[in-house]
């Protein structure tokens, strides 16, 4: 089986890690990045990390051979790089928003980049790989992105997100409990998700988390919501509605740190990339690997510490962890979910998937995250009918904002993406949303330039 890899950002040794280790009888796995040199560095990389041999790991050099008769196209990609989003943040920061990549201005900005590439490479998908063939999205904004290639390609795709699966893992601790023994029933968008009910060996043990302030605290990886907010509505929310239900405190603590997560990310990564070069230019791959576990490990650590207190991944403290081991993360969830999609491993996967009726407040191609019974024939969404009242305008508005944004993208068009960053309820001022929205079209003409 040849599974692709289209878009070769940092994670890749950690997804080809897992794919190693997967049960999944992948005998070719093929990177391809417009950065050639990238994709060769993340092959070298990824086969100091495969240590089973099974594989064949290459760089293509052009996407169509890349994507010849894969069964399996994996996209992670990053329009304009993590300099995009380290100027986009600023920007948003500096119009009085939090900046965030994946929410509010700036996931408009990222999704108006990225829309018109993600459908032009899953309609090579459609004509070139074999029949039957998945596209498993990485590429944020993730649910946006899927609805733009399941609508406009018509080609078989499953979104995927790690943060559902860390939130039920945090459960699982909070409960003492393994995670296999805890269910949770999730609902949402993509980086807009609830948990409504939990089950410990089948008892529901909802009531019981919910009534428990350490318990909920001990959810995040940072003091991110009050233990009333979380009682009052009555579903566990995941670390990302903090830039919805706390979006003061996330702009007040970017500018106390004077920085933007993606700032702080941009540094990092150019840090780590010169270091990589240099000793796999030496030969010396056991150290690049060390190194690129160092990096893993203060990214992971520092997660959300910005925008929840002020901290930085700069200073964060040095910890001595195995990320390659973690039990969460999107190398965890993309082997799972390929496992389910061939039939060898059928279970409830998160995914994020056409709504086909499970909630009733959607249309039935509306893309939403949801627990999904997935096996070779697809996912199949749980039904849940009606939203929750605390939740459904928000959903329902931010949904309108995806709609809208969708649009602009397909057809370049400035009003419409004004339109959709004046319904995004982080933002609900038309002039703001204009000012921002020029403000970010102007600094990026290259990929942005279209939409003036």
């Amino acid at each position: 089986m040849k599974v692709t890899v289209i878009g070769c950002g940092l994670r890749t040794p950690l997804l080809i890690h897992g794919l190693d280790r997967s049960d999944l009888p992948i005998d070719e796995l093929v990177l391809y990045d417009i950065d050639r040199n990238r994709a060769q560095l993340m092959t070298t990389l990824g086969r100091a990390v495969s240590t089973h041999g099974v594989m064949r790991i290459r760089p293509a050099a052009t996407l169509e051979d890349a994507i010849d008769g894969c069964r399996f196209a994996i996209s992670s990609i990053r329009v304009g790089d993590i300099a995009a989003r380290a100027r986009d943040e600023r920007i948003i920061m500096e119009h009085g928003f939090a900046g965030q990549e994946t929410t509010g201005p700036g996931g408009l900005a990222m999704a108006l980049r990225t829309v018109p590439v993600a459908i032009e490479h899953a309609r090579v998908v459609v004509e070139r790989a074999a029949p039957g063939a998945w596209i498993v999205n990485f590429t944020n904004p993730a649910g946006l992105i899927t609805q733009a290639i399941s609508t406009e390609t018509g080609a078989r795709v499953a979104g995927i997100c790690d943060t559902p699966a860390e939130l039920f893992f945090r459960i699982s601790i909070a409960l003492g409990a393994r995670l296999e023994d805890v269910e949770c029933e999730y609902f949402g968008l993509n980086h807009l998700g609830w948990v409504r009910r939990v089950k410990l060996r089948g008892e529901d043990v909802t009531q019981q988390l919910l009534s428990d302030d350490n318990k909920l605290r001990s959810l995040y990886p940072a003091d991110l919501f009050p233990p009333d907010l979380i009682r009052a509505l009555g579903l566990i929310p995941t670390e990302y509605l903090f830039f919805y239900y706390n979006r003061a405190a996330a702009h007040r603590n970017q500018l106390a740190a004077g920085a933007t997560r993606g700032e702080e990310i941009l540094i990092l990564n150019q840090r780590l990339l010169t270091q990589l070069y240099a000793e796999a230019g030496k030969g010396d791959v056991e150290a690049a690997v060390r190194t690129y576990a160092n990096y893993l490990n203060r990214r992971n650590a520092s997660y959300l510490q910005l925008e929840a207190a002020a901290g930085s991944a700069l200073t964060q403290p040095d910890v001595d962890w195995d990320p390659f081991q973690a039990v969460t993360g999107y190398h965890r969830i993309a082997v799972e979910a390929m496992r389910a999609l061939t039939g060898a491993a059928p279970q409830q996967l998160v995914l994020n998937v056409a709504n086909r009726g499970a909630i009733d407040d959607l249309s039935t191609e509306d893309v939403i995250e949801i627990n999904c019974a997935t096996d070779a024939h697809g996912p199949t969404p749980m039904k849940i009918g009606p939203l929750p009242r605390a939740v459904q305008g928000l959903v329902t508005s931010v949904k309108a904002y995806e709609r809208l944004a969708l649009q602009a993208a397909k057809r370049g068009s400035l009003s419409l993406a004004t339109h959709a960053l004046f319904t995004n309820p982080i933002v609900g001022d038309w002039q703001a949303a204009h000012d921002t929205l020029k403000a970010l079209i102007n600094s990026d003409p290259q990929h942005l330039g279209v939409y003036n």
